[in-house]
């Protein structure tokens, strides 16, 4: 069975497709943990040092991948999926600003009522929204605008937790650990987003620092590992952060199965082009054959052909294609023809979650505080981990072949932040 399709156990991180949904990034980033709701609340002055801790954290990592792009970077809208990396500057502040801070910040004024507008993205029980595709259009309120309600937002954000009362804590912890989240989500599509804009520069400008020569190493060899079927348990249990959609835990019914050790390479999808891929309609899905003429698809997203050698986008620039790095910008028509093309088939998100339990998150690739300036490209499998499942987290999205439907009593929270 092949491995690494999308993960509800993630769902921060954006899947990998071709237009028009949203692109996936390079590299991820990290999940942090709050004060656990299911548990007593730390003692006051405790909760309240790490709520602003990890609060400030994630601001300033916001703000740190901005100050790596140009001005006018922060106006890219190349597709009706992508927004502008100014826009989800203001739009993570809007929603700290919305949920938190008018409800419970004493006096507090957003500095321009039209904010709650222009800032919204889809939130219909807030109010209306600017339209997703013309998000481009707006030149104002400025970059340097956004970065000041920013600072501002922060300013009343910070007073509002350091003064708070217990009880007043104890209602916007959560709201403060999905405002974290939400904004950590939005870091990857602040990457993703303007990456699709400069990929369309003929220039292929370089935002991060190019990696020095002989860095990478060698993929291992693809091995299989192996699981007993029977009824498992699977969905979020214990303590930590999970959104609703990972809830609640149940069971399930698995056959034997085996999972690969590592992603796909980028070799390995070579291979599936060279022997015609593309070209074979008995590989592929009907909407996906469809899309694969319409589109005229040849090789994935960001690749390019130079005098014979191939070549990827990256957000250093245009490189030499690294055969041993997962292959990834991919969509789930493209996953599941090279899974057929292989003699395998995607794993179901039943599978990947139990073979992935237990699992070191903290063992990924991330993009992570204040490591910034790191290269944000999948690296190759640790050879040293072959014949071991690897690389369950960090470096790329993963599909699978379930449709993504509610855990068996699944139920939305109450409120706006439902449609969430």
């Amino acid at each position: 069975m092949l491995r690494r399709p999308c993960m509800r156990q993630r769902p921060f991180y954006t899947c990998a497709y071709h237009p028009p949904p949203p692109f996936a990034p390079e590299t991820v980033v990290a999940r942090l943990t709050l004060v656990p709701t299911n548990r007593e609340p730390a003692p006051h002055a405790l909760a309240c040092e790490r709520c602003l801790s990890l609060y400030t954290e994630v601001r300033q990592t916001s703000e740190a991948i901005s100050n790596r792009f140009s001005t006018e970077d922060h106006m890219l809208q190349s597709m009706t999926d992508a927004s502008p990396l100014r826009w989800h500057l203001a739009h993570t502040t809007w929603f700290f600003e919305t949920f938190i801070l008018k409800p419970h910040g004493s006096g507090y004024a957003s500095p321009d009522p039209a904010f709650e507008m222009l800032f919204n993205s889809y939130y219909q029980a807030v109010g209306p929204q600017w339209p997703r595709d013309r998000r481009g259009v707006l030149s104002r309120p400025s970059v340097a605008e956004i970065k000041l309600y920013r600072r501002r937002t922060d300013e009343a954000m910070e007073d509002l937790i350091a003064t708070a009362s217990q009880s007043v804590l104890n209602e916007i912890v959560p709201l403060l650990e999905i405002g974290i989240h939400h904004e950590q989500q939005h870091q990857e599509l602040m990457l993703t987003d303007v990456k699709h804009g400069l990929a369309q520069n003929p220039l292929f400008p370089a935002v991060f620092d190019v990696p020095e020569p002989g860095a990478g190493h060698p993929a291992p060899r693809r091995a299989w590992a192996s699981f007993k079927g029977g009824l498992r348990e699977i969905g979020h249990e214990g303590e930590g952060f999970a959104y609703d959609c990972e809830r609640p835990r149940h069971t399930v019914f698995l056959r034997d199965f085996r999972l690969a050790t590592r992603p796909v390479s980028n070799g390995e999808y070579q291979e599936f082009i060279e022997d015609g891929g593309y070209e074979r309609v008995s590989l592929w899905l009907s909407d996906g054959w469809a899309q694969v003429n319409a589109e005229a698809w040849r090789m994935p997203l960001y690749w390019l052909k130079r005098d014979g050698a191939l070549f990827q986008y990256t957000l250093h620039g245009l490189e030499p294609l690294d055969p041993s790095a997962p292959v990834h910008h991919l969509s789930f028509f493209e996953a599941d023809a090279f899974a057929r093309w292989a003699g395998k088939r995607l794993p179901t998100e039943a599978e990947w979650e139990y073979a992935s339990a237990g699992a070191e998150a903290d063992e990924g690739n991330f993009l992570i505080w204040p490591a910034v300036d790191k290269s944000p490209v999948p690296c190759p499998a640790d050879p040293a981990q072959e014949g071991e499942v690897g690389q369950l987290f960090g470096d790329v999205w993963e599909w699978t072949a379930s449709p993504y439907t509610p855990y068996p009593g699944f139920a939305t929270v109450d409120g706006a932040l439902g449609e969430y």
